[in-house]
């Protein structure tokens, strides 16, 4: 009797052991971390108003919001591994998988969080609620998305609506635009407007390149310039473009310049793009 309870005890204590080391592992996987890359843009907006910013080490060449973090030559395009590793992260923020950066990155041991395009206002909620659990700001990360989804609405509720307004969303120069399917072709939709780029769309890719003529062919009721800071287009470069006189949002002054970083990102300040929109809706209407 003595034997067996003696194998009993060794059993018991090897497998608590094995729990013990588990969970140690499991601990040390889940920590918090201290030295955070970002290579995303939106999610470095993200950190930083979440209250995460002091964890942030280094941002990619593209993170130019807030003013504060700390951008580097880093590429969240075309990374350099040895590069990031230089900064010791216990973090690594990806948007993107270029050239398998993740598997990369494991195999350094460093911890990686790949937060890809949103394509919903619900997965910008998710992702920011993500950072929150992982940064060890969960809380904040719930103010902040309450805050977001609660401004939105209210903006939205305010905004009339009215199905005969139209809107061409202009990325480049080049006419490249986004359809009703992207995130930022759902912005439009809350406020019901048509999006001119969705017929032109043959390939499904969400972002057809148009002409001149289809646009003017269209007759937007609002023109939105997300190619501002990148192509320095301005109401008046519209304006002067040829045959352009002639379409509504032109004739109209309804032409809103948004920042590139605001109109092309999913963090919280989407809501800027939103409050801009509504506040170009009652030009468009006049």
């Amino acid at each position: 009797m003595s034997h067996r309870l003696t194998i009993v005890a060794v059993v018991a204590a090897l497998a608590a052991l094995l729990v013990a080391r588990a969970d140690a592992g499991q601990s040390a996987a889940t920590k918090v971390p201290h030295r955070i890359v970002s290579l995303s843009p939106s999610s470095t907006e993200s950190l930083f108003a979440i209250g995460a910013g002091k964890q942030v080490v280094a941002v990619d060449d593209q993170s130019d919001y807030p003013p504060d973090a700390p951008k580097t030559k880093l590429s969240g395009f075309t990374p350099n591994i040895e590069a990031i590793a230089s900064y010791r992260p216990d973090l690594v923020v990806v948007s993107y998988d270029p050239g398998g950066l993740v598997a990369s990155l494991h195999k350094l041991g460093i911890r990686v969080l790949r937060q890809p395009a949103a394509a919903t206002l619900k997965d910008t909620y998710a992702e920011i609620l993500e950072l929150g659990g992982v940064t060890g700001h969960a809380a904040k990360a719930k103010t902040v998305v309450a805050g977001m989804k609660t401004k939105i609405a209210s903006i939205v509720a305010h905004a009339r609506k009215d199905p005969g307004l139209s809107v061409y969303h202009e990325l480049e120069p080049d006419l490249y635009s986004a359809t009703s399917k992207t995130f930022i072709g759902r912005i439009y939709a809350l406020f019901g407007l048509r999006n001119i780029a969705d017929a032109a769309d043959s390939t499904g890719s969400g972002y057809p390149q148009l002409s001149s003529e289809y646009v003017i062919g269209a007759n937007p009721s609002l023109i939105v310039l997300a190619d501002v800071k990148c192509c320095a287009q301005t109401r008046q470069s519209v304006s002067s473009r040829p045959g352009w006189n002639t379409i509504s949002a032109v004739r109209n002054h309804a032409i809103v310049r948004i920042d590139d970083s605001i109109a092309s990102r999913w963090g919280p300040r989407v809501v800027n793009f939103v409050r801009a929109i509504a506040s170009a809706l009652r030009v468009a209407r006049s």
